[in-house]
């Protein structure tokens, strides 16, 4: 027998183990059996070989016994350690889901690439089969978007395995941000900022606060000055009323140590109020059912000390639950609902409504309430149905200047509406609003339903909400930004519908402390780039201003993203005209928006999931020739461009800036 040296004995060892290796069975991996605590999702909590509801997985009537289910909007990041082959599932609307509504779209997409999407599926329908070559992939997401309702989204991956040669696979969270403050800091020299133009109608009170930054002490002075109205000349207040119609252009001037500034303002006593978005605050989302006369007068101290209203935010708006509560055990809630004259009385935790807004004017800030057309507040407080009047003026005799008007048990009354159904509690407080003898912004919250836009100013509306509650669900806020923020507006084409007077309103600045709605509050799950993004594109889109999160518990970062004077002044644009999406591009969006002064603002948005380039082209924006770029977050020049401009956008986040000659 011949016998082989030692070198080639191990040679031929080394030979027959790697070829074992590379005939080897590749694993499965079940997507169910890994660590499903960083999946992100907007509702619930991702479910292991069941639906989201806890069901058995079941897609258009078949039945699978692993998977994965989720909610939309849901993220699943995989760190595929590019060892992995390929990746399998079958995905649908689970048959738990409840109802139709929801239109649900499946995207695979690995290190960056789509690798399969999904049309927008139904409830019912097959299970559409996904088989992808995932060879060299390092992250794999799987992506679930709400396309309708997203109460209904329950989105199954199931049979979700991966065939895995190598190392195997885990779970990761999106990468982590840093929250960096980019508004640099007001001057300690004077500087006007806010509205440029303020409606009043002739012989109701007037209450406007010249909102300036820089040092204190500060005086204030107004040059032309229409007859009837008076400013304080310490704290810039300007009260009184105009008793004659017309248009009156005055100059604000503002001096302290340190130097002086003026600016133009115009007073518009007629017929139209809300000619700029409005801006303020609400307690909804931060206090909802626990909301109290003391809550509401230290959220004015804190617009004040925090130096909001210095940035142009005048209300202080109380949401549901001040009004008797006809079913609550809670003695503070209790109370005759009405007095003798069926007027609508507050529970005992408002004592004084007319101290309260006092306390608010003095400040020199404006008060706002709520209630519904129906018999009973979403909450179950007592609302204003077959006493529209009589509440109203009990509302202008308390002083207050703002009135958001929820839809609520009306669909009791309602029931299946047609359009004059929709409109008709809306043109009839819309009347009555009209004759009191004060001043009365009205909100008409009815989450878009009959196309609201189309008809909300023509009832008396000043602003209409155009989808649901955007913190409907606390971790559904991030997906609900990008749906009923961009999807909605760029499909409905809703730039063409609001303007001075009348405003599309996708609900509130949710950013800050929230509710969790579990008794406790949290800060908001929106990433520091989403909440870039979520002030900027309200900017854009001429939204109300409106912050909902706890006002007494700012940070540098959310001042910073409430206070930058530039991004406020595209919101509070004397043109009024909202802006649009001019490009898209998959995930990536540019949306502009024409200004008074003939320059234009840009958003480049990125809704996917990993930091690009992106670019505007002169063309999508219809000019020509060279333009200086601002960057309005950092409120600085970028340099002059022609043709295009380019910056890196990251995940989730924006580049706003405006371009001029």
């Amino acid at each position: 027998m011949k016998l082989h040296p030692p070198h080639l004995i191990a040679t031929l060892a080394l030979t027959l183990l790697t070829t074992h290796v590379l005939a080897a069975e590749p694993e499965t991996v079940w997507i169910s059996s890994l660590d499903l605590s960083p999946i992100v999702q907007g509702w619930g909590q991702p479910q292991a070989d069941k639906a989201v509801t806890g069901k058995p997985l079941s897609i258009g009537g078949a039945k699978f016994e692993r998977g994965l289910g989720t909610h939309t909007d849901s993220v699943v990041r995989l760190d595929l350690k590019r060892g992995a082959a390929r990746f399998s599932a079958s995905v649908g609307v689970d048959d738990a889901a409840g109802s139709d509504h929801a239109t649900i779209s499946f995207r695979v997409i690995g290190d960056g690439k789509t690798l399969f999407r999904s049309p927008g599926m139904k409830l019912g329908q097959p299970a559409r089969k996904v088989d992808v070559d995932v060879k060299g992939v390092k992250m794999l997401l799987l992506l679930a978007d709400s396309r309708g309702d997203v109460e209904y989204g329950h989105a199954d991956w199931a049979d979700a395995k991966l065939l895995v040669t190598g190392e195997r696979p885990v779970t990761v969270a999106h990468p982590r941000e840093e929250a960096v403050v980019l508004t640099p800091k007001p001057p300690r020299t004077p500087r006007i900022n806010g509205a440029r133009i303020f409606g009043v109608h002739p012989g109701h009170p007037f209450l406007f606060t010249i909102p300036a930054t820089g040092d204190r002490p500060m005086t204030f002075a107004v040059d032309h000055l229409p007859k009837g109205l008076s400013v304080d000349a310490s704290t810039g207040q300007i009260q009184g009323r105009i008793e004659k119609p017309g248009t009156y252009t005055v100059t604000f001037r503002v001096a302290n140590q340190l130097g002086k500034a003026k600016r133009k303002f115009k007073i518009v006593c007629g017929e139209t109020l809300a000619l700029t978005p409005h801006m303020g605050w609400n307690s909804w989302y931060v206090w909802e059912g626990h909301v109290t006369d003391q809550i509401m007068r230290a959220a004015a101290d804190a617009m004040v000390s925090s130096g909001m209203m210095d940035h142009g935010y005048q209300y202080v708006n109380i949401d549901d639950c001040w009004a008797v509560n006809p079913s609550s055990s809670d003695p503070t809630l209790g109370g005759e609902p009405r007095d003798a004259q069926g007027k609508v009385n507050a529970n005992q935790r408002f004592p004084d409504m007319k101290g309260l807004t006092d306390y608010i004017h003095a400040k020199g800030l404006k008060a706002g309430i709520y209630t519904s057309p129906g018999p009973l507040t979403c909450a179950g407080h007592v609302g204003a149905y077959q006493h529209e009047e009589l509440d109203a003026q009990r509302f202008a005799e308390w002083g207050y200047d703002f009135l958001k008007y929820d839809w609520c048990s009306y669909g009791s009354i309602a029931k299946n509406p047609k359009l004059p159904d929709m409109q008709k509690p809306y043109r009839l407080i819309g009347g009555i609003l009209r004759r009191l003898d004060r001043d009365m912004v009205l909100n008409l919250c009815q989450y878009g339903m009959g196309n609201v836009w189309e008809w909300g100013k023509e009832v008396g509306g000043h602003s209409w909400r155009t989808a649901g509650d955007l913190g409907g669900s606390f971790y559904g806020i991030p997906g609900a930004l990008f749906r009923d923020g961009f999807d909605v507006y760029a499909s409905r084409e809703l730039h063409k519908y609001g303007g001075p007077g009348g405003w599309n309103d996708p609900d509130y600045l949710l950013l800050g402390y929230l509710s969790n709605w579990k008794g406790a509050t949290a800060l908001t799950p929106l990433t520091p780039n989403e909440q870039y993004t979520h002030v900027s594109l309200w900017c854009l889109v001429a939204a109300p201003l409106i912050f909902s999160g706890d006002i007494t518990r700012l940070d540098d970062f959310t001042l910073n993203l409430l206070t930058n004077d530039e991004v406020i002044d595209v919101d509070q644009d004397p043109l009024g005209k909202p802006g649009r999406r001019v490009a898209i591009d998959g995930d990536l969006e540019v949306w502009a928006r024409d200004m008074e002064d003939g320059t234009k603002v840009v958003g480049l948005f990125n809704r996917g999931e990993d930091a690009t380039t992106m670019r505007v082209k002169w063309t999508d924006l219809g000019l020509k020739g060279k333009r200086i770029v601002r960057d309005l977050w950092r409120q600085q020049d970028l340099g002059k461009y022609e043709g295009e401009f380019k910056a890196s956008v990251p995940r989730h986040g924006v580049v706003l800036v405006r371009l001029r000659k």
